[in-house]
């Protein structure tokens, strides 16, 4: 597709899940950094599946970059296009749109963003959500600024041009101080990677070392992919800048915070085979369904996951209560978004085009079905359906997180409050309208005995950012209480 061609809307049967939008990587210090990158990000698609882009700096060739649609794997794999990025520095990022407002991704929306300063270039990539970009872009327009893009990110950029610091990484920390929200950043300069966590450090970022080189990655499971050994996570309000001489400078440029990280990286964003706090995703989420087969036991013959990210907790559920795990729904791996024109008759299909039921297992058999999160509950009435049909005695569900009650403005792409079936449903409600025997949610004090805080939330205090369960912002989104969000009534 050409560069200046707008994205197709998202999959059609993938519209009933809480999306991240955006995973980050960057090396510096190995021979052709971009293919490392390329690497990295494909570990990380997971988190961006609409776009992905790459800028490398070689020191002769100056900075180059590229920018697709689609997968990393249908874009950087191909030689002639990696041949165009050279250099022992690179950053790239993959990215899922947003739906409503924001409308389709453009091309000039896909990060990495790359500015010319007095000092030389700059790019820059960004996990996470400016909750003041609408104020910043109006600051930054009356003043001259020209934006190029749709995205929050830009105004970093815009920031950082118009700040009278004497270097790059000092510019960045100039710019940071005024964004409000969630951000974890990858940026380079003609000789530097630089990472960068919000106060909160609501997003993840990690640092690895290969040989002679350095890595930063949103997640674990991307350095595993190249080889690379896991130093530490980025601490929340740090700021990294990575040379070939001086090796990792940390420096802590705002005001110290009690950490909030995203408590629903653990329950659905991470790669299961990655790690948060030393502690593996896989295991958590194992957690998750052992906490919830005590909280929300039932009498049934088969535990079944829906796939994929249901499995983990289906199988802790499966032995906590002792009921056996089975694999009642087949996910057809091979389903990619090019697959077919979604015609009217294709869409009715529903979910049947990703999964199918095992109806000799099903056949007959009280079944729990064990799914990470129930968002406008769409896709868990086709389930129902699609078990119905295979002839099950019965349909339980149990949710591997609380209600999705309250939309994210951090960096995760959310339905309106108002289609939010927890936000307008109580329990029973949702157990009506979805039409199955049972339904429950694991509580918000078992999801975080299972992430390890064995007593539970501390509601004075909480240790996560929970916002899209508990209406608790850490940071008061103020766009959007401009616009008329009402934030939660205190308690």
């Amino acid at each position: 597709m050409s560069l200046s061609g707008i994205m197709p809307p998202a999959h059609p049967f993938d519209d009933d899940k809480l999306r991240e939008e955006c995973g980050i990587f960057g090396v510096i210090g190995l021979s052709d950094a971009a293919n490392f990158v390329a690497l990295g990000l494909h570990a990380l698609q997971h988190r961006g599946q609409e776009a992905g882009g790459i800028v490398s700096h070689d020191p002769e060739l100056g900075f180059n970059s590229a920018r697709r649609f689609g997968y990393v794997r249908d874009n950087f794999t191909r030689q002639s296009l990696m041949e165009t990025l050279p250099g022992p520095l690179s950053i790239g990022h993959v990215r899922y749109s947003t739906s409503g407002a924001k409308g389709p991704t453009q091309i000039r929306d896909v990060q990495p963003f790359f500015g010319e300063f007095s000092m030389g270039g700059a790019a820059i990539a960004h996990n996470g959500n400016i909750t003041n970009a609408d104020a910043l872009r109006r600051e930054l327009i009356e003043r001259g600024s020209i934006f190029q893009s749709g995205s929050d990110s830009e105004c970093i950029i815009h920031l950082m041009a118009r700040s009278l610091q004497r270097n790059i990484p000092e510019r960045m920390e100039d710019a940071l101080r005024r964004v409000e929200g969630a951000f974890s950043v990858v940026a380079m300069t003609r000789s530097k990677l630089i990472g960068v966590r919000d106060p909160l450090g609501v997003r993840p970022l990690v640092l690895g070392q290969l040989g002679e080189g350095w890595v930063l990655s949103s997640e674990t499971c991307a350095l595993d992919i190249i080889g690379a050994r896991l130093v530490r996570e980025i601490a929340p309000g740090e700021m990294v800048v990575i040379s070939a001489k001086s090796g990792v400078e940390s420096h802590f440029p705002f005001r110290r915070r009690k950490s909030r990280f995203c408590i629903f990286e653990h329950v659905y964003f991470s790669r299961p085979d990655s790690l948060i706090g030393g502690r593996s995703v896989y295991e958590t989420r194992h957690q998750i369904g052992v906490e919830l087969a005590r909280e929300a036991p039932v009498d049934a013959d088969l535990v079944c996951p829906v796939p994929d990210s249901g499995t983990p907790a289906a199988i802790g559920f499966s032995q906590e209560s002792g009921i056996p795990f089975a694999m009642g729904i087949v996910r057809n791996q091979y389903m990619g978004r090019t697959f077919i024109e979604p015609t009217e008759q294709i869409r009715n299909m529903g979910v049947r085009l990703k999964l199918n039921v095992n109806r000799a297992l099903i056949e007959g058999k009280r079944v729990i079905l064990v799914d990470d999160s129930v968002v406008r509950g769409t896709t868990s009435r086709k389930i129902k359906e699609m078990i119905l049909d295979a002839g099950a005695a019965e349909v339980h569900f149990r949710i591997a997180s609380p209600p999705t009650a309250w939309p994210c403005f951090y960096g995760v792409d959310t339905p309106q409050r108002e289609k939010l079936l927890a936000a307008t449903m109580s329990e029973e409600e949702m157990r009506a309208h979805l039409a199955v025997d049972s339904i429950r949610f694991i509580s918000l004090d078992g999801l975080y005995r299972a992430v390890g805080e064995a007593g539970g939330r501390d509601k004075a205090s909480p240790q996560y950012c929970d916002a899209c369960f508990s209406g608790d912002y850490p940071v008061a989104p103020s766009d959007q209480i401009e616009k008329g969000f009402a934030l939660k009534a205190a308690e």
